[in-house]
């Protein structure tokens, strides 16, 4: 490492940070992923199972296949697909469910842009839409999903006896009552048509096989867009069991209580299970994960000359105590001595359990935690801290994260604002967006989970 590295000054590291996080973006291109792992000649269509071993392949003569894309990612994996299997085999046109910020013309297909993180009107046509196509396949037909994070929330198709405003109502109660995403999809998929396996369900007696780009940490299938081609574990039980353990049975609507109640005492059909003959025509691969961007970014900061260490592969917990948590760690690891710049890198997810009623997100909310606990403990040094989501959206905002450094609360306190009384009030954003700090990507269309990434300079 060279002097200039070690004596960096703090707009260089920034910029490193920045640097650092786009290489892990650019690892989930899901266009990229798609053409990885989808081939066809005039009249086949060879499909990758493993990317880790080219040898396992589906091969397929399939009389029309039917392409279907969800998620945020929808549009980019669409026009990979389209790009490859020739038009003589498709059964008319695509229908690729997006949100509004990555919706794009894709050919062949009917694009609608849907909102995120709480379902919209659009998003319940474009499942209704998905429905009917799925449920008009034949035998010796493929369904071809392309998933990607962002699909649960996308493709809103609440059972019969639970409206949009419901469905819209429980997933805004259970993002504020700090439930985590798995806990989330538990109930998604209990008051869907089309989560849980519904898809596959209405595929039959058509092949289907899923191409999935993974938003979910450890990569559980059942819960990436709420498994909507996957056999799915949990139960009406479960499903009850997260606002129990949230607090806030007590405040969801009456329909849905009702629903899950009826489900419960085996009144409603659950949720197809492994071995349900609706997946004996079913297979998927696995074309990008956060682990996969994780690695991106250990190699891109060995590239810049630091030394890389993996802090989480799975971070995860309320987002202000996992930034506390992380100060901690670093201060010993300064006090441990340091002799060249390290970068201490994690991906994750973590929550949030809204106190107050301002804007941000969970990285934001990270990020800003983290500045204080850097004051709070003492922290010094050149330092500079990214906490981003790989999709360039951090909860209801336009910001992708924040980027702090040693500076941040100083900005702040210099502009008239008490950045704890704004962390205390969720309010992350206006925060973090009065220092200079947003982390401002735009849509990346994509989305693997968040990344975050830490770099530590030793002091001349």
């Amino acid at each position: 490492m060279s002097n200039y590295a070690n004596q960096a000054s703090i707009e260089t590291i920034r910029k490193n940070a920045l640097s650092i996080f786009q290489a892990g973006v650019e690892a989930a291109d899901p266009y990229k992923a798609v053409k990885r792992s989808l081939a066809a000649g005039n009249h086949h269509i060879e499909i990758r199972l493993n990317l880790n071993d080219g040898n396992q392949k589906r091969l397929g003569r399939w009389s029309k296949i039917h392409l279907i894309a969800f998620g945020k990612a929808a549009c980019a994996m669409a026009r990979a697909a389209q790009e490859i299997i020739p038009a003589h085999l498709l059964a008319g046109r695509g229908i690729a469910v997006t949100n509004y910020e990555n919706e794009t013309a894709v050919d062949n297909f009917d694009v609608i842009g849907a909102a995120h993180p709480l379902p919209d009107a659009a998003g319940l046509k474009g499942a209704q839409l998905i429905a009917e196509q799925v449920r008009s396949a034949q035998k010796d037909e493929l369904v071809l999903v392309l998933v990607s994070g962002g699909g649960s929330a996308l493709i809103p198709y609440p059972v019969p006896s639970i409206t949009l405003a419901e469905k819209i109502a429980t997933t805004d109660l259970l993002l504020a009552s700090g439930a985590n995403i798995n806990q989330i999809n538990c109930v998604r998929k209990h008051l869907s048509r089309i989560k849980g396996g519904g898809l596959a369900r209405m595929a039959v007696p058509a092949d289907l096989h899923a191409l999935i780009l993974s938003d979910v940490l450890g990569d559980d299938l059942s819960a990436i867009a709420s498994g909507p081609t996957v056999p799915d574990p949990t139960t009406f039980a479960d499903a009850i069991d997260v606002f129990k353990a949230k607090g806030v049975w007590d405040q969801v609507p009456a329909n849905v209580r009702r629903h899950l109640e009826q489900g419960l005492q085996g009144n409603l059909p659950e949720t197809p299970k492994p071995g349900d003959k609706a997946f004996k025509n079913t297979a998927y691969t696995l074309i990008g994960s956060n682990a996969i961007s994780v690695s991106a970014i250990m190699k891109a900061s060995e590239a810049l000359g630091y030394e890389a260490k993996l802090y989480s592969d799975h971070l995860c917990g309320e987002a202000r105590d996992e930034a506390e948590k992380l100060v901690i760690h670093v201060k010993q690891l300064i006090a441990n001595g340091i002799a060249r710049p390290v970068a201490l890198l994690a991906g994750g997810e973590t929550t949030v359990t809204l106190k107050g009623n301002g804007r941000g997100g969970r990285n934001q909310e990270m990020a800003l935690a983290f500045a204080c606990a850097a004051e709070k403990h003492g922290l010094t040094g050149n330092w500079t801290f990214l906490s981003g989501g790989t999709d360039g959206r951090d909860g209801p905002t336009d910001a992708a994260g924040a980027l702090v450094d040693p500076d941040t609360i100083q900005r702040m306190r210099h502009a008239g604002i008490d950045p704890l009384a704004l962390l205390d009030n969720n309010d992350a954003y206006n925060a973090l967006k009065t220092a200079g700090d947003l982390l401002d990507t735009g849509a990346t269309g994509t989305n693997v989970a968040d990344l975050q990434v830490l770099l530590i300079h030793p002091q001349s």
